[in-house]
């Protein structure tokens, strides 16, 4: 289906496995890898699959954008997301939330920034111990994209979830897991048998019901993921044209602490 090297795709029977293979970045999002990641998510469904597991090259699971890419090196006037098209939902974001096959992430190193709300947009979280999670978006001078705000708190409760956001603190994976974030944590190499066990017996249940079982829960649990894309774009718009977001870019490629002006 994919000849995209930094994202692969294997087919085993009715479940897909998506794998950002960019390890020498960390697994860090360029544009191309998202365009990838939603066309292999947005044709799931219609190719037969009953479950999508999603992992990655060891040794991050992924590390969010790529900064000089998608931020822009924190350049004055690199804002990717600045006036360039109307405020949108991320589509990447989109099909994953939108989709009716079950996704599971396999988590097998840090997942921060995007890389969490990648991991979050799945419907079950399998990790290895040594997993990572952090929204580090606050660090960047950014806000989280959705599921920062929609999903972490019915994960692991507003207070916990505020504390994440507002720090960009990193947990570990035994934390993640007795929060709530993650519903497993197994030894590094049993990470992928173990997601692959889990979709195999999903895809092995009807998959009309589970499909509309996935499409209940949507209903009841999630907000209106576009209109809260719509916001977080055009926020991200406003937000990547501060100093305070070019000076966390800046420090961090710099690895130095970085000083904030509220501007």
């Amino acid at each position: 289906m994919t000849d995209f090297t930094d994202v692969t795709w294997d087919r085993r029977s009715d479940v897909g496995i998506i794998t950002l293979n960019r390890p020498e970045a960390r697994n860090a999002l360029t544009w191309e890898m998202y365009a990838e990641l939603e066309r292999l998510v947005r044709a799931a469904e219609p190719d037969g699959l009953r479950c999508l597991v999603i992992t990655a090259t060891d040794p991050t699971f992924c590390s969010g954008d790529d900064v000089k890419q998608v931020m822009g090196g924190g350049s004055e006037g690199a804002a990717p997301l600045s006036g360039a098209r109307a405020p949108r939902l991320t589509p990447a974001a989109d099909a994953l939330l939108h989709t009716n096959v079950p996704v599971i992430a396999a988590v097998n190193g840090a997942a921060v920034g995007w890389g969490m709300e990648l991991a979050m947009m799945a419907d079950i979280r399998v990790a290895s111990d040594k997993a990572r999670f952090g929204e580090l978006f606050v660090l960047r001078g950014l806000v989280t994209d959705v599921c920062g705000l929609g999903r972490l708190a019915q994960l692991v409760g507003r207070e916990k979830a505020s504390e994440l956001v507002f720090t960009g603190d990193i947990i570990d994976a035994a934390e993640a897991r007795s929060i709530g974030l993650v519903s497993r944590v197994v030894p590094h190499d049993e990470l992928l048998p173990t997601a692959l066990a889990l979709a195999d017996r999903i895809a092995a249940n009807p998959p009309l019901a589970v499909r509309a079982l996935k499409s209940g829960l949507r209903r009841a649990l999630d907000p209106d993921w576009r209109d809260l894309g719509e916001w977080v774009s055009s926020t991200l718009g406003r937000l990547f044209q501060t100093e305070d977001h070019r000076e966390g870019v800046r420090s961090f490629l710099e690895k130095r602490p970085a000083t904030y002006v509220g501007r």
